[in-house]
């Protein structure tokens, strides 16, 4: 048996700068190679090269042969990339904004996919259900808005499949999942490789990797380091003092709709005092982006009361300077919210000069040293965002909520790209700004986290609060039925995956999008 995918001295760089150097790996029919590494160690570059692409500037060399066409030759040239992109190799991105056509839907997508790879054979169903999504009509005639971040990540999944391809290949696939459907995850992904389809996984979720990895090559600025999964280091950052008193944002009995007036959260209450944190976790689609849009002034369409203060908060259309500036929200899929004209470090800088009134010099200097803290040095801010990989561009966007000053942060799946390492320097900065006084409000999948930096703890289930309390009351002892399953689930390889979720009712059409 011959590999799917040989890769031997593949190097990228990008003028002076080097992003991948002399990297070897192969994916067999079958088995699950995983590259593992660091935000910025040339994970997504190397993957890319499977399909002759690569980023603007950028320049590849070595060798990269796929299902026995050579892709990328010595000479930088890619003379097989159109005839294996697609029907041979597909590629699901880290973000699956980027993946979906906002203004299709979904069925459109995909049926549009079927006929260019395989005409006449009807493979939208199938790889719907390999998904882990409902092949009916309802799905179909959704818009990517209409679905949860992590919806539109088995979405993206969906479309990759439709192309049977022989190669798959998996950038973060278990970003914005929650703990149940990502268990599920790993039993539809070995089913896939025990067809026989050759899965590449990028990832820095150590569990998945164990779960389904045949071979494992870690990367470290470009370079192979080694062949054997890193040890997993536990998070110790203290959650800092435990807050108490009069909320500094509050939420009461808040319920939000989409246009179809079909419910997405129902009378949620939140309060969170200076120096607290609120961990709120949930199923994807339950409705916790769109709670975090409502905090935020983004989503109009709700009705109860969100106070800041003790003082009434309106939509973001009609808030005032110092509003905006005092609350300030980080959406997951943060690719989108950078503009590709412009340098990253400048847009980061920016919000400090809209909001806080000072020079741009200054700005620039807040900008630069609030990154270095956050692991993403000045050299690669001075780039465009997409030059920068997801885990540089999930720092840099929650440095520009920063820079604000902000007396509140929401955030919504902020470490969903983070190394464990990227994460600790995360979770340290935040703990210095609760010691502060800053309010956060903490949206995750990773329950462990969650426990770690949060004092309340709310469980959401199609758009309703199901189960409160202190973190450790709630995962170690879980009185709904969902939460027992999320936090069994936590643990890959805990319990068998379960059959694929039936996206029905009011859940169905509720959209967590940020956008």
């Amino acid at each position: 048996m011959k590999p799917l995918v040989k890769v031997a001295g593949l190097a990228a760089v990008a003028g002076e700068a080097i992003l991948v150097d002399g990297v070897d790996f192969e994916v067999w029919p079958g088995k699950v190679t995983a590259l593992v590494g660091a935000s910025g160690s040339g994970k997504t570059t190397s993957a890319l090269a499977l399909l002759g692409e690569h980023g603007n500037g950028v320049t590849l060399s070595g060798l990269v042969e796929v299902d026995g066409q050579v892709v990328v030759d010595s000479n930088g040239a890619t003379p097989a990339a159109t005839s294996v992109r697609g029907r041979v190799v597909a590629y699901m991105p880290q973000h699956p904004g980027s993946a979906l056509n906002p203004a299709r839907r979904i069925g459109a997508g995909l049926t549009e996919l079927a006929k260019l790879h395989h005409p006449g054979v009807e493979v939208v169903p199938e790889a719907l259900r390999a998904a882990q999504l409902p092949a009916d009509r309802s799905t179909l005639h959704r818009f990517p808005h209409q679905f949860s971040g992590g919806q539109r990540q088995r979405i993206a999944l969906a479309q990759a499949l439709t192309c049977r391809p022989k190669v798959l290949v998996l950038d973060e696939p278990s970003t914005g999942l929650d703990s149940i459907t990502r268990l599920q995850l790993v039993g539809e992904l070995k089913d896939l490789a025990d067809a026989g389809l050759g899965i590449l996984l990028l990832s820095h979720d150590l569990d998945l990797v164990r779960a389904l990895a045949h071979q494992v090559v870690v990367l470290a600025a470009g370079r192979v380091i080694g062949d054997v999964l890193p040890t997993a280091t536990q998070l110790t950052a203290a959650a800092g003092t435990r807050s108490t008193g009069e909320p500094l944002l509050q939420a009461m009995n808040v319920s939000a709709s989409l246009r179809t007036r079909k419910p997405i959260l129902q009378e949620v209450h939140l309060a969170v005092p200076p120096g607290g944190c609120v961990g709120v976790v949930g199923r994807s689609g339950s409705g916790k982006t769109t709670l975090a849009r409502c905090l935020a002034g983004l989503h109009e369409r709700h009705t109860g009361r969100i106070t800041l203060s003790g003082d009434d908060l309106p939509v973001l259309r009609k808030r005032t300077l110092e509003q905006n500036r005092r609350v300030q929200y980080v959406w997951q899929e943060v690719r989108g919210s950078f503009d590709e004209r412009r340098l990253v470090d400048e847009q980061v800088a920016r919000t400090a000069v809209r909001l806080r009134g000072i020079t741009s010099s200054q700005a620039k200097a807040e900008a630069v040293a609030t990154l270095a803290r956050l692991g993403v040095s000045a050299m690669v801010a001075a780039r465009p965002p997409s030059q920068l990989s997801g885990g540089e561009l999930q720092r840099a966007a929650l440095a520009r909520a920063l820079l604000a000053r902000p007396d509140v942060l929401v955030c919504d799946e902020i470490t969903t790209a983070l190394d464990e390492h990227g994460t600790g320097l995360v979770v340290e900065l935040l703990t210095e700004l609760k010691a502060e006084g800053t309010a956060l409000v903490w949206i995750s999948h990773d329950l462990g986290l969650v426990a770690a930096v949060s004092d309340h703890v709310l469980v959401l289930d199609a758009g309703r609060v199901v189960e409160q309390g202190p973190p450790a009351t709630v995962m170690s002892n879980p009185a709904t039925e969902l939460t027992q399953r999320l936090v069994r689930a936590a643990r890959i390889g805990q319990e068998p995956p379960e059959s694929p979720p039936v996206l029905t009712s009011s859940a169905d059409t509720r959209s967590d999008s940020h956008r």
